[in-house]
């Protein structure tokens, strides 16, 4: 697909794309709608390269424009970049920080480095280290963690125009465009190589590992610049654009819906080519001769498009907040669409009183805007409505901010989970060696412990298991080796669902997996119909596999895992559903504050209806 452009235009065009919009509103709908109901769009987040495609075209596209004419000003490009990216980024600091030091002290920890690094423009590189994986979905999720693509955006903005320059300068526009081309394949390349399925981090948020969508959008504007894209094209050109860009669009929200962000495929290719496909979409919606403009454009799109940055900024700190005082689990539609309203309704706010003002501000004006906010002789009351809790709001933040830094103080639960994580790995290490630990059938703690009869925790003793799960099976390890001796646990706290198929197969290798497997997966995120599939069959039909479902109502995903785990019992005769969340409805009594991890009466409900499950099919 070539563009049609006209070799003797040399004088760029001006011309606003508001198709541009469509494409920012589609990329923030999946965005959202992933972070909101992540079981139903699992690659939502893939709208993020296409926020990257289109920043690489559009500022590579002006570069380039300014370099042909000789009028290269990067002092003025930063200032404009900048001056759009920090107000937003600024006021969702301050208020996330002042919510957090008023209403949940325990994610002060760090606050100073994540502000810090926030407004440098490097925390993607500071999350690759002690920050938080993109798809951890469960304690303690942090409001900042989608701020890394900022500071990667922030980087692209800083250092590509040098880098550009250069390249131009010593090579030329002709092979600059292939080294740009070369340098995406490379950062994909780079992916590729550096993935490691169990530290996601490090290629998730990495500038260098993301850079190819930015320079697929710089290559772009290289080989099809907008200002030379000819308008007047025949039928059969305009039906090609189109039907090119109508294929882009539906592989593209094709994607969305089925391209896991945990899958090993992600990052072998699927993205690079995502990030093509999204090119090429973007080529298309930017060509005068196509239709894909006009129909990406539409009041809707553009109101979205334009308050897209804001929406994107104030999404996850809206969503954690309201889901920290609401339990959204059991009516996730709903909630999702109360959460969506209020991230609209701030994102309106902002671009209203924040973005559309400082438009054209000029900033070298703020020491004098700053003297006459606080003149009273100039200042009416309706002014000082907005300065008084702007400076209260401002003064919390500055507390919570200088506050000293200290970790979160361990729950009990916590405590609970380091302690039998240990035991429970010197319990493997003895079944390892042959050593089983010996249950007395007649002791009466026990009995009364699990309300147990005689006959079946005799029954228990004999059962050879393999338990593999998150930090609630952790939590629940140390009941369930005293009931079951022969219980091997495989559990570790944060497990995603995706990450339990190197862990079956592992255990197949040392010979730890029994016939009778307990799963415990669905507690920290979602699981696609195919990662359910690809358990089931690494575990083999051999095996019976016994499934407890989730209790998890403060997430949206609790409902869709239930049933994702009863639909397998009915496909697979060797699934067995252990219903611990029809189990434990109703029985606050046996949580934890966090509602999903259980106290010692709940741990010993969780092993009773385990074991009984088990029981009553063996």
């Amino acid at each position: 697909m070539r563009p049609a452009f006209e070799e003797e235009q040399l004088r760029p065009r001006h011309h606003y794309v508001t198709g541009i919009d469509g494409l920012r509103t589609i990329a923030v709908i999946g965005v959202i709608i992933y972070h909101l109901l992540p079981n139903v769009m699992v690659g939502g987040f893939l709208g993020v390269p296409l926020f990257l495609i289109v920043s690489g075209y559009f500022i590579t596209g002006q570069l380039l424009k300014a370099w042909e004419h000789n009028t290269v000003d990067i002092k003025a490009l930063y200032e404009r970049r900048f001056t759009r990216l920090y107000p937003v980024l600024v006021t969702m600091l301050v208020f996330t920080t002042a919510y957090i030091t008023l209403f949940a002290r325990q994610l002060l920890h760090q606050i100073r480095a994540v502000i810090l690094t926030n407004l440098l423009w490097v925390y993607n590189w500071w999350e690759i280290g002690p920050g938080q994986s993109y798809f951890d979905r469960f304690g303690g999720e942090s409001p900042f963690t989608h701020l890394w693509t900022l500071g990667v955006e922030a980087q692209f903005y800083l250092l590509w125009p040098l880098i550009l320059l250069l390249l131009l300068h010593f090579c030329g526009r002709r092979i600059s465009q292939w080294l740009v081309l070369i340098l995406a394949i490379l950062s994909a390349v780079e992916m590729a190589k550096l993935f490691d399925p169990q530290n996601l981090n490090r290629v998730y948020y990495g500038t260098d590992t993301r850079a190819f969508s930015l320079l697929l959008g710089s290559w772009l504007a290289f080989v099809w610049p907008q200002g030379r894209l000819n308008p007047n094209t025949n039928p059969s050109v305009r039906a090609s654009l189109n039907g090119v860009g109508v294929a882009a669009l539906l592989i593209t929200i094709f994607s969305f819906f089925h391209l896991n962000g945990q899958s090993p495929q992600t990052y072998h290719g699927w993205m690079f080519f995502y990030s093509v496909i999204g090119m090429v979409l973007v080529a298309t919606i930017v060509h005068p001769g196509s239709d894909m403009n006009t129909w990406l454009t539409n009041p809707v799109f553009t109101w979205v498009g334009k308050r897209s940055y804001g929406i994107y900024v104030y999404q996850l700190p809206v969503m954690i907040f309201y889901e920290k005082v609401v339990q959204v689990g059991s009516h996730p539609w709903l909630n999702g669409l109360v959460e969506l309203a209020l991230i609209l309704g701030v994102s309106e706010l902002s671009y209203r009183f924040i973005e559309k003002p400082l438009h054209n501000y000029s900033w070298r004006d703020l020491p004098i805007t700053i003297v006459e906010w606080f003149d009273i002789r100039h200042r009416g009351w309706k002014q000082w409505l907005a300065i008084v809790p702007a400076s209260l709001v401002f003064l919390t933040a500055l507390a919570g901010f200088t506050t000293p830094d200290r970790a979160p103080q361990k729950t009990a639960v916590q405590s609970r989970i380091e302690h039998n994580h240990s035991t429970v790995t010197a319990h493997n290490k003895m079944l390892a060696e042959g050593k089983v630990p010996k249950v007395s059938t007649n002791s009466k703690s026990l009995k009364k412990k699990f309300d147990l009869t005689s006959s079946q925790v005799a029954r228990a003793r004999k059962l050879h298991v393999t338990a593999i799960g998150d930090s609630v099976m952790v939590d629940a390890s140390k009941n369930l080796q005293e009931l079951v001796p022969n219980a091997y646990v495989d559990a570790k706290v944060g497990r995603q669902g995706s990450e339990a198929l190197p862990v079956i197969k592992d255990l197949k290798a040392k010979g730890h997996l029994s016939k009778i497997v307990v799963l415990n997966l669905g507690t920290n995120g979602p699981m696609t119909n195919s990662t359910v599939n690809d358990i089931i069959e690494e575990i083999g039909s051999g095996h019976q596999i016994y499934w407890i479902t989730p209790h998890v109502p403060s997430k949206s995903w609790e409902a869709t895992v239930t049933h994702q785990i009863k639909r397998a019992a009915k496909k697979h005769s060797n699934v067995h559903v252990v219903d611990w969340h029809d189990q434990s409805e109703n029985h606050s009594e046996w949580f934890a504050d966090d509602n999903v991890h259980m106290n010692e009466k709940g741990n010993a409900q969780f092993t009773r209806l385990i074991v009984k499950t088990i029981l009553a099919k063996e």
